[in-house]
């Protein structure tokens, strides 16, 4: 799904151009008639985030610098862009005062709205990964932090602030890339430890002898190569969080030590006379099936129950496709800053392909794919011509590298990449002998494909389509279609 624009107008002839206008753009819009409507709809809890607003500065009761200043006092940061037929320099001072990243005059033309709106979401983009980063770095990262448009993300967010207020051990499962350091940064960054000593520990990563000595410390002398006493990292965390991350990793002999300091909060250095008092708060986390290593006899069942006090699923990437297209313009806006580019953003159709791929990687592998775009990139905008790989796994994307010609010995020889894309929303005229096709069958791939492109949202499909609900139903009925295609579309 792409950003979502709230138009906010009291002249309904503006409002309809504006809403053509965005829509034209490839973004979702919704529309409000006065500043009163549009801060309900803005501060609605459960309602769908708004990515941007485009709001008039002259409306009756609550105008545009009233709404700006609400937003401010209630720290909603919605970037938003004013306007007005009155463009004089006070107004425009005013306005940008108050919050607006930018203004424009009416009637605004469709190319000044087009850069005005990229703009506006890279800055947005680009201020929140600022504002993340600085967040982690200083062990103050929140929830509203992770931004997503998806339910089972939403779930997830919402039982990890309730774990925050208190100190019981969270499980985090996910698979790998998801975010699981990330939701456990937000839990201590929620929780009365927010600024203290935030330890990540890679299990599968720690070397099986040295274990015992990396989590629990040792003193100096303890073993060969001991030349100086180490706290050990349930030490380092004292006073804050130990995020131990692929938990399953762990050996069966460190398994049992650490379910003693879990239980004793205290460890044992090694090589030292006496038990170190720790006060750590434990989130744990793995990409496996714990439970299936319990049964394998892998991982102990006593340590399992111990950690699984407070489970926390997070779902993959695939399962929240709403959260592409931000995440995307997140890590653009980042890396175009990081690499001295500059990027407006992406374009419509690259955020489509990228929407419709599977990312078994997760968002590191979109973090990953979108890195190697900028770097490619030559001109203002990323399109579909910076994803080949991508594109190359996607129905309706068609990669092909041609033959290098054959050249002399002294000649050099180039290897050309052509990226041949097909629009996956154009629909074939043509059946393959070259006649036109029957209108029912064209019929049935438009429903379809709606019942993909809105996920079974019937209501809305039979609104765009043109067409009453019973006689979707019906004509979905005669081409063998049901509600639950729309997830093998």
């Amino acid at each position: 799904m792409t950003a979502t624009i709230l138009i906010v107008d009291d002249d309904p002839v503006q409002r309809r151009l504006l809403e053509a206008t965005v829509r034209r753009f490839g973004y979702e819009s919704e529309v409000v008639e006065g500043g009163a409507e549009a801060l309900r709809r803005l501060e609605a809890p459960d309602a769908r985030p708004i990515d941007l607003l485009i709001c008039d500065l002259s409306m009756p009761e609550v105008d545009g610098m009233a709404v700006l200043r609400r937003l401010r006092e209630r720290k909603i940061a919605v970037p938003a862009i004013v306007q007005t037929a009155h463009g004089t320099i006070d107004t425009v001072i005013a306005a940008m005062r108050a919050g607006a990243v930018d203004f424009v005059v009416k009637p605004v033309g469709a190319e000044r709205l087009s850069v005005s709106i990229k703009n506006a979401l890279r800055f947005d983009a680009l201020e929140d990964e600022v504002r993340r980063m600085t967040r982690r770095a200083s062990g103050a990262l929140t929830f509203r932090d992770i931004v997503t448009k998806s339910d089972d993300m939403g779930r997830a967010i919402r039982l990890g602030e309730r774990s925050a207020r208190s100190n019981i051990p969270v499980l985090i499962e996910g698979e790998s890339g998801v975010g699981k350091e990330l939701m456990a940064r937000a839990i201590q960054g929620s929780s009365e430890r927010k600024g203290k000593p935030f330890v990540p520990v890679n299990c599968g990563a720690l070397p099986e002898n040295l274990i015992e000595s990396i989590l629990f410390g040792h003193e100096k002398g303890a073993f060969t190569g001991a030349t100086e006493k180490h706290l050990g990292k349930f030490v380092e965390a004292s006073g804050g969080t130990l995020f131990l991350d692929e938990i399953g990793e762990l050996p069966l002999d460190a398994q049992v030590k650490l379910l003693r300091a879990l239980q004793e909060g205290e460890v044992d250095p090694v090589g030292a006379k006496r038990s170190v008092k720790v006060d750590v708060r434990l989130v744990s986390a793995t990409n496996q099936n714990l439970i299936e290593l319990v049964k394998q006899g892998r991982f102990r069942e006593d340590l399992f129950y111990r950690l699984n006090v407070f489970p926390i699923t997070i779902p993959p990437l695939r399962a929240r496709r709403d959260d592409v297209p931000d995440l995307a313009r997140r890590f653009a806006a980042r890396f175009a800053a990081e690499e001295g580019k500059k990027i407006a953003g992406i374009s419509a159709e690259a955020l489509a392909l990228l929407s419709r791929y599977d990312w078994p990687g997760n968002v590191r592998q979109l973090e990953n794919v979108v890195f190697r775009a900028v770097v490619l990139c030559d001109g203002g905008e990323l399109t579909l011509a910076e994803f080949p790989q991508i594109a190359a796994q996607v129905e309706g994307f068609d990669v092909r590298v041609p033959a290098v010609p054959a050249q002399g010995p002294t000649a050099v020889v180039r290897e050309i990449v052509k990226v041949e894309v097909r629009d996956p929303n154009v629909m074939k005229l043509l059946d393959d002998c070259g006649d036109v096709r029957r209108m029912e069958e064209m019929e049935a791939e438009l429903i379809r494909f709606a019942l993909a492109h809105y996920r079974g949202q019937m209501s809305e499909m039979a609104r765009k389509l043109g067409i009453g609900r019973s006689t979707l139903y019906r004509k979905m009925k005669d081409f063998g279609l049901n509600e639950g295609d729309e997830v093998a579309a």
